[in-house]
């Protein structure tokens, strides 16, 4: 740590991260945005370095949402003129090719307190060895350290049990990683302090799949503020008059499992489903979901009105196939006092639980049940949303997460000093 931030109490933080908001696409990228403000606005001070050429190749859809920065939070949107040449470049190598006099500018300018590596798939595992002296973190947001296609899910079908990476990867059409068979992830990897993971279940999977270096468990938070901030005025549209209503909330690709719920509707009608996203599965769910009145697709919904829709529904289905690193769809549901219904797999599965405020299934059946539950006992429903938002607030909300955050800052401390703490139950 430098003597400035000894004296002051403050750090020198940096995140590096593929993408950022508004060059997003989900929850991983929103933690980050969270985390850095929280930490600016209490006195830190935080560079956030991503890659805008990143974004653009996986989209032609334009920057998402409006995303003010607090006056300690300076941002760099690194862009090449060769623009998708450049994380392709990366993708094949493993390092920052030409993104590298950028990142060397940046990191010569200013010597950081803190370096915090997130979504650095499309820097590659050479960006871990910037940084110098500073402590480095890495949060596991995906299984990208394991897996090549980031969520162990197998040839677009199934669980990843077994890997088999090399035929995995090109049954997406998707070139090899070479370099994933050279040294190079090793001896990255062996830059860093601590690893950070947002569930025990990720812990799990990295294990078992011969991770062995320092990891540590830290949840995501949602911050109090836009939990209670108000939902849309007026009608929210979706919800039919007089009908109970599940909701489904996410990507419309096929690991998310929404099919899943379109199967189980066409035995069950007492209530409507609710699907609020988009995705490259969207036109596949609807063409199955034909005939079925009560199931209806609402696209992307603003954050206001979808405020409205957790708070109505019944409660909030998690249907997930593969290994979530953590499960912001729950905090989202808890946060307005609507319990979940959700696989037992993942992370999912144990936020369910360990909130109090949901029911875990592991079949269609199983799921029937717990809706049924949930639909004929509005006090069960009340009993669970209650215990949940309880646990959102002692839990995953801004104060508890940045405490559990600067602790691990001195753990890394600790560990860079030759300390090792007695590990954590995790």
């Amino acid at each position: 740590m430098s003597e400035r931030a000894m004296a002051d109490n403050s750090l020198s933080f940096c995140m590096v991260t593929t993408f950022y908001p508004p060059y997003h696409f989900g929850g991983e990228a929103m933690y980050i945005y969270r985390v850095s403000n929280e930490l600016a606005e209490r006195g830190h001070r935080v560079t956030v370095v991503h890659c805008v050429d990143a974004f653009r190749t996986l989209t032609k859809a334009p920057p998402r949402g409006e995303f003010p920065q607090h006056e300690n939070v300076t941002v760099h949107r690194l862009k090449s003129r060769l623009g998708a040449l450049s994380p392709l470049v990366t993708y094949l190598s493993g390092r920052p090719g030409l993104k590298s006099p950028a990142l060397r500018r940046i990191f010569e300018g200013e010597r950081f307190d803190v370096v915090h590596f997130h979504l650095v798939t499309l820097f590659g595992p050479g960006v871990l060895e910037l940084g110098g002296d500073a402590l480095k973190l890495y949060t596991t947001h995906d299984h990208w350290l394991v897996c090549p296609m980031y969520d162990l899910w197998k040839q677009n079908r199934e669980l990843c049990e077994k890997p088999e990476c090399l035929r995995c990867t090109l049954s997406f059409h998707r070139p090899p990683q070479l370099w994933r068979y050279s040294g190079l992830l090793e001896r990255a990897l062996g830059e860093v302090d601590l690893f950070l993971a947002p569930s025990r279940s990720t812990i799990d999977q990295h294990r078992r799949r011969g991770f062995d270096h320092p990891m540590r468990h830290l949840p995501y938070f949602l911050p109090l503020e836009e939990a209670t901030a108000p939902s849309a005025p007026g009608p929210v549209e979706g919800p039919r008059p007089g009908r109970p209503y599940f909701l489904f909330v996410g990507r419309l690709v096929k690991l998310k499992g929404a099919q899943t719920l379109i199967d189980a509707f066409r035995r069950y009608d007492a209530a409507d489903l609710l699907i609020a996203g988009d995705g490259i599965y969207g036109d596949e769910l609807e063409r199955q979901a034909a005939g079925l009145d009560h199931v209806r697709f609402l696209g992307r919904v603003h954050p206001e009105a979808l405020r409205a829709l957790y708070a109505g529904a019944t409660a909030v289905l998690v249907p997930s196939l593969v290994y979530e690193t953590f499960g912001f769809i729950t905090l989202e549901a808890l946060a307005q006092r609507t319990p979940v219904i959700a696989t037992e797999l993942g992370a999912v599965g144990e936020l369910a639980r360990e909130s109090g405020g949901g029911l875990t299934y592991r079949g269609e059946d199983e799921l029937l049940a717990a809706m049924e539950r949930l639909r004929t006992e509005p006090g069960l429903r009340e009993e669970l949303g209650e215990r949940g938002h309880a646990a959102y607030v002692e839990r995953w909300s801004e104060e508890p997460h940045l405490e559990q955050y600067l602790d691990a800052v001195a753990e890394a401390r600790e560990r860079k000093r030759g300390i090792v703490r007695e590990p954590v139950p995790a």
